[in-house]
């Protein structure tokens, strides 16, 4: 039997000759054990209070939760290596989060096994001598963009860096001289490159980094006449926490670096197959290891076991914050209407203004029939604007509804 990718790079990482469900939870028990009897020895942890030691990896949901207020308002209590092993810090606010923001470390081993597994992962989709269009941001060395592009060029394909943010003429020019084969970025962005310039020689796509409307996947399947490659990461994950593999049936856990959990509304540990928050332990970690982070993401562990054979569990692809996105509401039912390029949000108190960017004709009020459901006690304003390739897409990264002062 062909051994997945993601089984291979675990395998290869941690020294194993197999990777069954007993294999991996004891290498997971063992990181668990090791992080820790580390704690205890820091002169300060925020986890110094916890145990030294765990009988059975199931004994985890006796620990404490870690919150996003905790990570905001005590960064370096959780940071375990010397500031000088600090390879590259990420402070920013995440989607459906205000206040303080909190700072993620990592050091260049995080980085690297990041990297290791992006290219488990694009190596299902693309091959030597591929090219690959990158629509996501590049924020300098060590960034999303960049770690992509590198684990491109380790597969020995050619990575363009596009970035988030560019015109449509640019993104049409691209594909017509360049050719890529493969798109790797967010889901409505590549929707929207799809209706806007057509898929030129775009074979297959790799989506991640926001969620992702079932009209948005049902749209860009149809016109690359292929399934789309769904991924799903976070910072506290280093940026990487699942890819897919060639049957399509959700996304692998990088099982060696992160044990996942979904936990029901009184905190408690949910089975497989039933929908909850995910909560993330990240054993892998070397920089900032977290144990029971909380992250605010609605999802389910499959049960039922991948036709791929992999043993490593799954996350559903259907992955949304647990607070309710109206963007992501919005954007499911604007991206059904086949004219549509793009669209964005921008709420004053109860007025709502929403751009669309459309080609050939829209029906005005069919879209303000469809927006009426999702924001029922606010005033609509439409704002259509007919496709240019002078136009830049709406967002630059996750999409949200903008507030206004």
């Amino acid at each position: 039997m062909t051994v997945s990718r993601i089984d291979e790079m675990i395998m290869r990482l941690e020294g194993l000759d197999s990777l069954g469900r007993e294999e991996i939870e004891a290498l997971q028990l063992q990181k668990l054990n090791s992080l820790l009897s580390r704690f205890k020895e820091l002169p300060y942890s925020f986890y110094s209070e916890l145990p030294d030691h765990l009988d059975s990896i199931s004994d985890l949901c006796k620990l404490q939760f870690t919150t996003y207020e905790d990570l905001s308002s005590h960064p370096g209590s959780f940071l375990i290596s010397s500031q000088s092993e600090v390879e590259r810090v990420l402070s920013d606010a995440t989607s459906g989060t205000t206040g303080a923001r909190k700072r993620v470390f990592y050091t260049a081993q995080d980085i690297r096994n990041t990297v290791e597994l992006f290219k488990a992962g694009l190596g299902e989709l693309i091959f030597e001598g591929s090219r690959t269009l990158i629509c996501m941001p590049f924020s300098g060395p060590n960034g999303l963009g960049d770690l992509i592009a590198k684990a491109i060029e380790e597969l020995g394909a050619v990575p363009l860096k596009i970035g988030s943010y560019v015109n449509y003429g640019e993104l049409s020019r691209v594909l017509e001289h360049e050719k890529p084969d493969t798109f790797v970025g967010f889901p409505t962005n590549l929707l929207s490159l799809l209706r806007a310039c057509g898929k030129g020689s775009l074979k297959r796509a790799l989506i991640s980094a926001d969620a992702c409307p079932a009209s948005v996947s049902k749209a860009a399947e149809e016109i690359l006449e292929t399934p789309l490659f769904p991924h799903y990461g976070s910072r506290e994950m280093a940026l990487g926490g699942a890819i897919s593999c060639p049957v399509h049936k959700g996304m692998h856990l990088r099982e060696n670096h992160v044990i996942a959990e979904i936990i029901g509304k009184n905190g408690e540990v949910l089975s497989p197959g039933e929908y909850g928050e995910l909560v993330i332990t990240t054993v892998g970690m070397q920089a900032m290891p977290l144990i029971r982070y909380r992250t605010g993401d609605r999802a389910v562990i499959l049960k039922e076991p991948c036709p791929c054979g992999s043993k490593v569990l799954r996350l559903s692809t259907d992955i949304t914050r647990l607070s309710e996105n109206k963007a992501y509401l919005a954007d499911n039912e604007l991206f059904g209407f086949s004219s549509v390029t793009d669209c964005s949000y921008k709420m004053k108190g109860s007025d709502l203004s929403v751009d669309i960017i459309y080609k050939d004709c829209i029906d005005r009020s069919a879209v303000l029939s469809s927006l009426s459901c999702i924001f029922p006690d606010c005033n609509i304003s439409l704002n259509l604007i007919p496709f240019s390739f002078s136009l830049f897409p709406l967002y630059r990264g996750k999409r949200t509804v903008l507030s206004e002062v």
